[in-house]
Parts: structure tokens; C-alpha cells; sequence
């Protein structure tokens, strides 16, 4: 148990038998009246995103949760095989919890893989991969119909928009929560 004086983001609590994680919270004392904390949780399992208020103090229970690392190793049909950095066990995960994640992972990359009671509830990647760009057209100087970036194709097959001068092969740094090219890896 924890008080709401407790909060921080990535803190996974367990409210009415589900897993919700903070993304933000606000400590919040108004000029009349008692103060409060204003909280934005994600639903671990489903991903659902909800706003929630409590009263400054109230006890919430907090979930274990054991953040391990990990090495992807391949994609195995519906299944990506995890292989614990420590133990070397290996661990199955689906497609579905996965999600996103898989526009990022190489083989072999290290990341982490929250666990609760042995059973996987996410992966988290680092802020930003390096991917190299394996397709991408020529991209003509002076064509801004697109406002200077095409399309190109990572080595992961996940496609992003990148300035028209970068070509096939250039290694790249992605931002892994929203897709956007960050620059060249020199």
C-alpha cells in the first residue's frame, strides 16, 4: 500500500483487481477546499487510457511489478521469443502484448519486459532505436509538394517519413513512442 503523496510515473497500481500504470499525476491544493492528485492511467492489459482523481492521501495498493532485461531473440509465428539476460530462460510473448514494439525490435536488441506475477504485461523499448533504411525513392531536389520528406522503409519493414537527402543504407535514429525520424547515425 501507498499513499497518493507516493505517485510517480511507470508506478503500476492495482485498482479494483486491474493493473493500471501513471503516466502523469498533479498534486493539486486549491485555494478552497482539500487538496487532491489529478492522475492519467493506462490499463497494463488493455492499453485503455483514463483520468482519475484522489483525494490528496488516500491509500492505493500498488502492484509488483518486476522490470527484467531482456534480449529479443526471433519472431517464432504468432510468438517473440524473450531470453532473460540473468538466467537465460527463455520466454514466449504474443503479437498482441508486443503491439507497436515490433516496428522497433532487431534481433539480438537488449529492452525490458515487465512481468506481475510471472506473467508478461508489457515490453518497454529505450526512447529511440538505430535502424537502417532498406528502400526509400531518389528524392528530387526542389520537390516540396511533400514538404521535404518521402516515405522509407527500415530494416524492421516499419515505414516512416524522412527528408528528402536521405538515400538506402543511411542508419537512422527513430523515436520508438511516435514513429518520427530524430537524424543520421554517423
Amino acid at each position: 500500500m501507498a499513499t497518493t503523496n507516493d505517485l510517480k510515473n511507470g508506478l503500476v497500481l492495482n485498482l479494483d483487481n486491474q493493473l493500471w500504470q501513471v503516466l502523469e499525476f498533479q498534486h493539486v491544493k486549491p485555494g478552497k477546499g482539500p487538496a487532491f492528485v489529478r492522475t492519467k492511467l493506462k490499463n497494463v492489459i488493455s492499453g485503455k487510457i483514463i483520468d482519475k482523481t484522489f483525494n490528496a492521501g488516500t491509500k492505493v495498493e500498488t502492484a509488483n511489478v518486476d522490470r527484467r532485461d531482456m534480449q529479443y531473440l526471433y519472431h517464432d509465428g504468432t510468438d517473440y521469443v524473450f531470453m532473460d539476460a540473468k538466467d537465460y530462460d527463455q520466454v514466449n510473448i504474443s503479437a498482441d502484448l508486443v503491439g507497436d514494439a515490433a516496428n522497433y525490435m532487431l534481433e539480438n536488441q537488449d529492452l525490458q519486459v515487465s512481468f506481475h506475477e510471472g506473467t508478461a504485461l508489457s515490453v518497454e523499448l529505450p526512447p529511440s532505436v538505430e535502424l537502417t533504411i532498406t528502400h526509400t525513392e531518389p528524392g528530387l531536389q526542389g520537390d516540396r509538394s511533400t514538404g521535404g520528406s518521402k516515405p522509407a522503409t527500415l530494416e524492421t519493414g516499419y515505414e516512416i517519413q524522412v527528408p528528402l537527402f536521405l538515400e538506402e543504407g543511411t542508419k537512422v535514429k527513430v523515436d520508438t513512442r511516435s514513429g518520427d525520424y530524430l537524424g543520421r547515425v554517423k
